[in-house]
């Protein structure tokens, strides 16, 4: 009884003028998710040798993320929800050809900084997308996406910005609509993560070991979270959805009211950055006196 069916579908399929062309479409589309898989694998390797975090980055498939590369003038870096799009800057292509990404170890901390803001922009967009799709995201997921959510409403609804950045002691205070928050979130969220890894590569400059295995480069790290935290460069941004205030201003920068809290650092330590526990604590037990959270 199967055999004619299954005579069916071959000589259909023998037949059919756009067969040939849809046999090679679809193992090009094989090569390209194997292609990608293997870049994905080989970039994850890289960055374990050179001791950055990788645990969100292991949770991404090989293939959500589609890379791009242009000669960027005015921004360093920029990543597309929806359409998982991230555009570099082609110097951070290997060669400068536009092509992949060239190896970790011959960027700059500076170009790890950027790259890794904008991986973990692509990282809140497929929790994101989980979380819409199934609405039974992993615990993992749904942990962090639930606390966005929490901080979004009690710290991001309501901010602080310094409308001239140089003057951070003169702050306006903002009701932000629903888009305006998240981005608030995700951007201030993400400059945590290009800090963490830019600062984890300084303090470990000179010996190239972890400085989970160092006390004394840990301390320093600590002490630089401090010193970040007092001279407000733990803040984000976002794009007024006004376009009157739009035409004051692109984009809107937090004041130290609203800039990162610590309770938001060891969340994202925790849960993104996959931080050894007992430097997480030793980092609480040090600062988190003097940078208590409200919410």
């Amino acid at each position: 009884m199967s055999y004619h069916p299954i005579r069916w579908l071959l000589v259909v399929w023998c037949c059919w003028p756009g067969s040939a062309f849809l046999a090679e479409a679809s193992v090009t589309s094989l090569n390209e998710q194997g292609s990608a898989g293997q870049t994905w694998v080989r970039f994850l390797d890289d960055a374990e040798r050179v001791q950055l975090p990788t645990k969100f980055l292991k949770a991404l498939p090989p293939d959500f993320i589609r890379f791009e590369f242009d000669d960027l003038r005015t921004y360093a870096a920029e990543y597309h929800p929806g359409e998982h799009r991230m555009v570099l800057n082609r110097s951070l292509s290997f060669n400068a050809a536009g092509r992949v990404l060239k190896p970790l170890v011959q960027m700059t901390h500076k170009e790890l900084e950027v790259l890794y803001h904008e991986l973990f922009h692509a990282y809140m967009d497929y929790l994101s997308l989980i979380e819409e799709q199934s609405r039974e995201a992993g615990t993992r997921s749904k942990d962090l996406l639930g606390f966005a959510r929490e901080q979004q409403v009690c710290r991001y609804s309501e901010v602080q910005i310094a409308p001239i950045i140089q003057r951070q002691n003169e702050t306006e205070s903002r009701y932000l609509t629903q888009a305006e928050s998240w981005e608030a979130l995700n951007e201030t969220w993400a400059v945590f993560i290009g800090w963490t890894v830019w600062n984890q590569l300084e303090v470990q400059r000179k010996t190239r070991k972890s400085m989970f295995q160092e006390r004394g480069q840990a301390h320093r790290w600590i002490q630089r979270l401090k010193a970040a935290f007092e001279k407000v460069e733990l803040r984000g941004y976002y794009v007024p959805e006004d376009p009157e205030e739009r035409r004051l201003a692109q984009k809107r920068y937090l004041a130290k009211p609203s800039q990162l809290t610590l309770r938001e650092a060891v969340v994202l330590m925790k849960q993104v950055l996959g931080f050894h526990y007992d430097f997480v604590e030793q980092l609480e037990a040090s600062l988190g006196t003097s940078l208590a959270s409200a919410c």
